[in-house]
């Protein structure tokens, strides 16, 4: 991320979160250095590919679940990163065609591929945004097409707010967000953890730091103090793929530490 109100322009010399993530899920929208970072990483810590899978999937059983069971038709995707395979727009539009779908994202790439899928959607938009002004942000026309903020909204923050230096700075983010949105929304987290004691994660984690951005892992109590001011849902904040699991084998790979990214959640704002 850069200062706030600065958004970056496309730079393929300087690794991103976005590009890196997407090399990682098995993308091809990347440049060399995004690749030589990601390669560090998993040399140091080879599961990192399969624990971002996890956490992937952990949003598309959130978005399943906010679709299809609770009635949520508009979601705001906060550093969405570069599409995969079953986005959000695609599971949520599954639920429900008329769902709607606005992705938020800093980086240039993320912005430019998204948009790519996206053209002749109706329902789905993407615009260049830093997440850390949610008042630019929810203020944007594009945004304000999609989305209307007098009925219930899904705002996700997966994989975004452990870049964000200070407990009282990313809380303040998060209560902006939950401020603008109706009555009934939803608050959709999954955070890096600090709580595993592996030295191959934290040598992992010592490189991203280095090559990318500063990553500021918290503890399942301060991850669980972001979602203030909502009513927290079953199975409450646990690792990623203990969140209402598709299978037995989903929830089994929770306890072995190379397969969870960090904790999860959903809360429901009254």
């Amino acid at each position: 991320m850069t200062a706030s109100g600065s958004l970056p322009r496309l730079d393929p010399n300087t690794p991103t979160p976005a590009r890196i993530y997407d090399y990682m899920l098995g993308g091809s929208h990347n440049f060399a250095a995004d690749r030589d970072a990601a390669q560090d990483m998993i040399a140091a810590f080879p599961a990192l590919p399969r624990v971002l899978g996890a956490a992937r999937a952990f949003v598309r059983r959130a978005t399943r679940f906010l679709a299809a069971e609770q009635g949520i038709s508009q979601f705001l995707d906060l550093g969405s990163g570069i599409p995969t395979v079953r986005n959000v727009h695609e599971i949520a539009e599954t639920a429900n065609p008329a769902a709607r779908v606005a992705y938020v994202d800093i980086d240039p790439v993320a912005v430019a591929h998204s948009r790519t899928i996206l053209r002749g959607a109706r329902n789905a938009t993407c615009i260049q945004g830093d997440l850390r002004d949610p008042a630019a942000v929810c203020a944007t026309p594009a945004i304000r097409a999609i989305i209307d903020f007098a009925r219930p909204v899904a705002v996700i923050l997966n994989a975004v707010l452990h870049f964000i230096p200070g407990d009282d700075v990313a809380a303040g983010i998060v209560a902006s967000y939950l401020n603008t949105v109706a009555p009934g929304s939803y608050l959709v987290i999954l955070h890096h953890t600090s709580e595993s004691d592996r030295a191959d994660e934290a040598r992992a984690r010592e490189i991203y730091s280095s090559a990318v951005q500063p990553l500021i892992p918290r503890s399942r109590a301060q991850i669980t103090a972001l979602f203030d001011g909502t009513s927290i849902v079953e199975p409450g904040i646990v690792l990623s793929p203990q969140w209402r699991p598709d299978s037995a084998e989903e929830a089994g790979s929770a306890g072995h530490v190379p397969l969870y990214f960090g904790y999860a959640g959903v809360g429901r704002k009254g």
